[in-house]
């Protein structure tokens, strides 16, 4: 391919070509990759939420990328404004029979929100569902839990609108309906059962762990942490942080402040923070060095623990075996994951409760704007 002379040549003064191809590729490649970053930007950029006083170190970062990619379950949410009442309108209560909590409808708004729920909660089976294949005339009978247990979903749901703006509605109005958690499911992810003791060949006090569980968050922290705290009461602390300190009967130990350690793990995982989300990163220990969302928070808690004892907890006996916990046979209980699923806010802060009013409040006559 090469005249004789030129290989001769090059056979009698070699050269290395690797080392400078190499580095052009190098640079090339550099050049490449920076052009790349530039024009589509980098995926690793980070942005910080700042959470409390500057200098702090009070932020929590996250990804550029992932707040720029919406829940997928924002799609299901719609618009569908509710219909002003007129004068004279006769009202679902007056209509159907067995209309215990929505009866102060009136019939458009009323099968309105029977047609959302469907959508929320059951779209492939749609009414029947709940009211079975029967027809229209059967839909006020009783034979068929989930419309026993949807009932007192919707009490449960206009209760935590009304009396728990502080926590739903912190920063803005947010609302909660059966989409919330549902999404678009016969039953909630998330949702939790007893499965304690998980470790029960330890002598002693097993502290619940040593096992990773999916309420444990696959950590071996004690996995009856949503059980003592989020059902029981159980009050929220960790041992002294000096040593050597004299215990007085009810002062937490360390078993406890491991069980408290699995709740805070828990409500990181949730809410996609961490602990500085709360807590003063140079005080973690001090109540009155703590972020507004500690408050939140708290608020949160108190209202999970309410809705697992008056409302989720006392339907163990109308459910069927199938949906009870595997080891108890307990009702589904619920927990911040159930509604947060992994963010600051349910479904990013999406306003679900402005279309409506109906599940805003107990009284049952809502008011339309």
């Amino acid at each position: 391919m090469f005249p004789k002379w030129f290989d001769d040549w090059n056979k009698k003064n070699p050269k290395d070509i690797y080392g400078p191809a190499i580095l052009v590729g190098a640079v090339g490649g550099a050049i490449f990759v920076a052009a790349f970053l530039v024009t589509w930007g980098q995926p690793l950029a980070t942005d910080s939420m700042q959470t409390g006083p500057r200098g702090q170190g009070m932020s929590v970062p996250e990804f550029k990328a992932d707040l720029a990619t919406p829940d997928p379950a924002i799609a299901l949410v719609s618009e569908n404004e509710p219909l002003i009442p007129e004068a004279g309108e006769q009202l679902a209560g007056d209509i159907y029979e067995n209309v215990q909590v929505l009866g102060g409808l009136t019939d458009a708004n009323f099968n309105r929100l029977m047609a959302a729920m469907t959508e929320w909660v059951a779209p492939e089976q749609g009414c029947a569902y709940c009211h079975g294949d029967g027809d229209l005339e059967t839909y006020g009978e009783d034979n068929l839990y989930t419309k026993v247990v949807a009932r007192r979903m919707i009490e449960m749901t206009q209760n935590i609108n009304e009396n728990w703006d502080g926590h739903v509605n912190a920063n803005k109005q947010v609302g909660v309906t059966c989409m919330t958690c549902h999404r678009g499911q016969n039953v909630p992810s998330n949702i939790w059962f007893k499965i304690t003791p998980v470790n029960e060949s330890v002598a002693g006090w097993s502290a619940n762990q040593n096992r990773a569980t999916s309420i444990s968050q696959s950590t071996s922290l004690p996995s009856d942490a949503l059980e003592k705290y989020l059902l029981e009461y159980e009050t929220i602390a960790v041992h002294d942080l000096e040593s050597r300190v004299d215990n007085q009967p009810g002062d937490p130990l360390i078993q406890q402040t491991e069980r408290t350690f699995s709740l805070m793990n828990y409500f990181s995982n949730s809410l996609g923070v961490n602990c500085v989300f709360c807590h003063n990163s140079r005080a973690f220990y001090d109540p009155g060095q703590v972020t507004p969302q500690w408050g939140t928070a708290s608020l949160g808690i108190a209202m999970v623990q309410e809705l697992n004892n008056d409302y989720l907890v006392p339907l163990q006996d109308i459910y069927p075996e199938h949906r009870l916990g595997p080891i108890y046979a307990d009702a589904p209980k619920a927990a911040c994951k159930t509604c947060h699923q992994g963010y600051q806010q349910p479904l990013q802060g999406t306003n679900v409760i402005a279309d409506w009013p109906e599940l805003a409040t107990t009284s049952g006559t809502p008011v339309y704007e």
